[in-house]
């Protein structure tokens, strides 16, 4: 995909890898963004930065759980600023904890937004880009999407549940002239990041490394986009040998312990 001169529409956009890939594709020669986040204030101050590079941007301050806040924001963006061309699924959350000690409103709120809000802004889009015949979609998933993580549980169902989508998407809108793709960023240092204990030997990378593999990946076509050579090791271990891998990620996975003592020091 060349993205110059086109639309993009990034959610969770105020931060983090939504950010990072929003100024990457200001700098790359993007026409106009649309930024999509819940925090205005956040949104308003990416979107200075994006000026100041050059692209026109605009702010949508949005829940994507509230579908119908969604379906009229989306109808307005789409008559100002029509043609869409690349829809960026990036908005999350993820809360760390072991399954049995897991709360249920946190729970609910990593597949409510991880998933279902992706999946209603996604539908709401690729109408209008099937009826235009044009289109790209990037739903950011997670090397979570290929191996699952101890104290990550929901976390990595709904980054694994992004990819069966992204999959299944992809043969559906094909004959729309729809690409879908899937983008699998290792540990990333950001904001939400910070939050979690980390797993021993991991070595997270920047936003900006992740952003600029994203654009990298569009300009090549590929179907799905694997981020930092952790990745693709850790992709690689999964296929040939399934059982070391899960004994190294019992191994480097946080204890139970350490969990409770890091959200005893958050409070």
């Amino acid at each position: 995909m060349d993205i110059k001169d086109k639309t993009a529409l990034v959610t969770g956009a105020s931060r983090g890898i939504g950010r990072a890939i929003s100024i990457e594709l200001a700098t790359q020669g993007i026409k106009h963004l649309i930024l999509v986040a819940r925090d205005r204030q956040k949104l308003e101050e990416v979107a200075t930065e994006i000026e100041i590079i050059g692209a026109s941007v605009s702010t949508l301050s949005l829940d994507l759980t509230q579908l119908s806040s969604i379906n009229i924001a989306i109808a307005q963006a789409w008559s100002t600023h029509r043609p869409i061309h690349l829809l960026v699924n990036c908005a999350g959350v993820a809360h760390q904890s072991t399954f049995l000690n897991s709360q249920t409103a946190k729970v609910e709120e990593e597949i409510s937004l991880n998933l279902v809000g992706m999946m209603n802004i996604t539908r709401l889009l690729a109408k209008r880009m099937a009826s235009q015949k044009e289109g790209t979609i990037v739903n950011v998933s997670s090397l979570m999407g290929k191996v699952a993580a101890p104290t990550m549980s929901t976390y990595s169902a709904t980054k694994f549940a992004i990819i069966g989508f992204t999959q299944a998407l992809r043969s559906e809108l094909a004959e729309h002239n729809i690409k879908v793709i899937a983008l699998m960023p290792t540990l990333t240092d950001t904001e939400m990041a910070r939050n979690l204990k980390l797993f021993r030997w991991v070595m997270p990378m920047t936003a900006e490394k992740v952003a600029q593999t994203l654009v990298s990946g569009l300009h090549k076509n590929r179907s799905e986009i694997l981020v930092g050579w952790q990745s693709y090791l850790a992709v690689l271990c999964q296929r040939i040998f399934p059982q070391l891998l899960q004994f190294i990620m019992r191994l480097s996975a946080p204890t139970v312990s350490s969990l409770a003592l890091a959200q005893e020091n958050r409070k």
